[in-house]
Order: C-alpha cells, then structure tokens, then sequence
C-alpha cells in the first residue's frame, strides 16, 4: 500500500463494508477524544487542517488517470469533516474546562448529522459533490461537516436555552 492509500484509505479502514464513508466518519470519533485529550481545541484544529491537506493530496494521486473522481474507498474526506463537526463540542470543551465525554450528546448528534448531510447532500454540499475534482472530494466533507457543527450548536442552544437541560 502506497503512502497516499494509507491516508486516503485512513489505514485501510475505506475498504470496510459495507458504507466505508461511515466507517472513516466513525473512526475519526475517538481520534478526536485522542487529539483532544492531548492538546485541546488547538490541537484539533491543526489536525483538522492538515488532514485535510493531506487528504486533498492523497485524493488527487488516487483518482490520477481514473473515471471515478469519489471512489467508496476514500474515507479521509470524511475524517476531516466529522473532525470540522465536533470543533463545535471540542472548543467550549476546551474554552470552559469542561471533559469533552461529559458532552456525548453532542458526540451523537455530530456523527448523525455529519452523516446525514454527506449521503443527501443539501445545497453546497452537493454542489462540491459535483465538482468532480479532487477538491470537490474533499469540499463537500468540510461542508457537511460545518453543517454538523451548525446543528450541534443549534441542538446545544436548544436543549440548554429552551428545554434548560
């Protein structure tokens, strides 16, 4: 296995089945407790970045000379936007001293809607979908993830503002 299957294939964890997309979304969970854990929000966000750098590289000697731009096996795309998801639970973990399992409900809900808006691809997700690039493979992860995050925040706000849980 070349260096840029083991990053594009997260290890080889793209090869799962079935839904390899979910099984790189739900092995960036505890890489994040990991990096968390070990430097905080900074530390993710660092992470975050270079996983994308490194997946934007690794995806575009993948596909080099292929028809499929987004083969199943890619899963790093996912990493980095299940990653960009929980910066929403990393961040106040880390800003108010908090330990960031104490927040699993936020855990849960970043993996679902993570997931969701990669598989129905709403709007901007969907258009870095069809770009049809390396890029686009990357791009509509970090959006999806955004919008993960959007809705963790809005869930939070919800839950602690209205309901007062």
């Amino acid at each position: 296995m070349t260096v840029a299957q083991l990053i594009g294939t997260v290890c080889g964890v793209g090869y799962l089945r079935p839904a390899p997309g979910t099984w790189g979304s739900l092995v960036a969970l505890p890489l994040v407790w990991v990096l968390h854990t070990l430097g905080g929000f900074p530390l993710l966000a660092v992470a975050t970045v270079a996983v994308f750098f490194g997946g934007l590289w690794a995806t575009r000697v993948m596909t080099a000379g292929q028809e499929d731009h987004d083969p199943s096996e890619i899963v790093i795309d996912e990493v980095a936007g299940q990653f960009l998801a929980l910066w929403a639970i990393s961040y106040p973990s880390w800003a108010h001293g908090i330990d960031i399992t104490a927040l699993w409900p936020g855990w849960v809900t970043g993996f679902v809607l993570f997931r969701l808006f990669d598989i129905l691809k709403p709007g901007p997700v969907g258009w870095a979908d069809r770009r049809g690039d390396p890029m686009g493979v990357m791009l509509d992860d970090v959006i999806a993830g955004v919008f993960a995050a959007i809705g963790i925040m809005l869930a939070a706000g919800f839950s602690h503002g209205v309901l007062g849980l």
